[in-house]
């Protein structure tokens, strides 16, 4: 039999993440944010989950086409616009919008040979500090671009670094606005964390990334379940072997844990090879039968312990949760266990390793 190990997709779960986007900005339309391999949940897999969006936005030009492949037809977003100048033929034979942020991307659509002129989001560095124009350069950049016959519709959009957070967008907004004061065209603005918590920003597109898989964007101040998100990725498996410790015995490398009194281990068959962090500490949460208990010890490459003191029906063979759903109906948020990692929910996603099985599921 294969190791018991498996990771679960859950489409239904996608899909009423998104309509918690919908629910947050009534007024705007949706781009589902499929970058990274729909954040590590596979392109192909989250498809049907996310397919009521308005448009998918993502990074690459393989995954571009592989939504094509899929029978999208409507709008797709390259976040990061071109890598290069021949970039723009296949823009071109999949009609996909693309951002443009700097002045070499302007250049590389002036010389473009196009009979169907392109649908540009013109990116301003509003703060963040990463891509886009400056403000005190954006409109010289809006010009030049408004000038070419390549282009046809230009979209405005900008990126938040503290959506998440008290410092907020309230500063960004203000900059954004100002450089943009009377330029025609659509906005964008909003990431997951502005969406859900600052839903009075005016744009005509939202991007719902990580909360589309059931991540809360600003934990631990909010949980999934404040923002009524259900988990889109479950990560299960199962006890191999039951160990019974005596006080004073340690488990693991490095001999990290120590046990004070009597106690029941289950080694589990997961570890950093499968994509679990092996920095999460002894005590990180884990579902075992649906009931809450912890990690003791290091997590080795293939094999972790848990803590079954508490359970004695548990033993070989029960279901263990690293994150998600339980058969049970049970849920133990990933955030918890990122937090625990000293991480993010995005990264525990798009480390799950390849040797995993993975499944669709409800």
């Amino acid at each position: 039999m294969p190791r018991p190990i498996e990771a679960l997709i859950h489409v239904p779960a996608l899909a009423h993440n998104l309509s918690r986007a919908r629910a947050a900005a009534p007024d705007a339309r949706v781009w589902a944010v499929v970058k990274a391999n729909a954040y590590g949940h596979g392109i192909e897999r989250a498809f049907d989950g996310l397919r009521g969006a308005d448009g998918f936005a993502l990074l690459d030009l393989a995954e571009a086409e592989r939504v094509r492949a899929l029978g999208w037809r409507g709008p797709i977003l390259l976040l990061e616009g071109c890598f290069e100048q021949r970039d723009l033929e296949l823009c071109s034979r999949l009609d996909l919008w693309h951002a443009v942020h700097c002045t070499e991307q302007i250049d590389w659509l002036a010389a473009h040979k196009t009979h169907q002129p392109h649908r540009v989001f013109l990116k301003m560095n509003s703060g963040m500090n990463r891509l886009g124009f400056r403000p005190d350069a954006f409109r010289g950049a809006w010009t030049r671009l408004n000038a070419l016959p390549q282009v046809d519709e230009i979209s405005l959009m900008t990126h938040f670094s503290d959506a998440d957070g008290p410092r907020g967008i309230a500063h960004q907004v203000a900059v954004f606005d100002t450089a943009t004061r009377d330029l025609p065209g659509e906005r964008s603005l909003s990431n997951s964390a502005a969406t859900l918590r600052h839903a009075g920003v005016a744009a005509d597109w939202v991007r719902a990334g990580i909360l589309s898989y059931g991540s809360a964007p600003d934990h631990p101040e909010h949980d999934a379940a404040a923002w009524g998100l259900q988990p889109a990725m479950s990560l299960r498996a199962r006890v191999l072997a039951v160990q019974a410790l005596q006080p004073g015995e340690t488990v693991g490398y490095g001999s990290s844990f120590q046990a004070e009194s009597p106690m029941r281990i289950g080694i589990v068959a997961c570890g950093y090879a499968d994509g679990y962090p092996r920095h999460c500490a002894t005590g990180t949460p884990v579902l075992v039968d649906g009931a809450r208990s912890r990690t003791v010890g290091r997590v080795s490459m293939d094999m972790l312990a848990v803590d079954l003191s508490e359970l004695p029906g548990a033993g070989p063979g029960s279901e263990v949760t690293l994150w998600g759903r339980a058969s049970s109906g049970a849920v133990l948020p990933i955030d918890e266990v990122a937090r625990s990692a000293g991480t993010i929910a995005y990264e525990l996603m798009c480390a799950l390793a390849a040797r995993v099985p993975v499944r669709v599921s409800d």
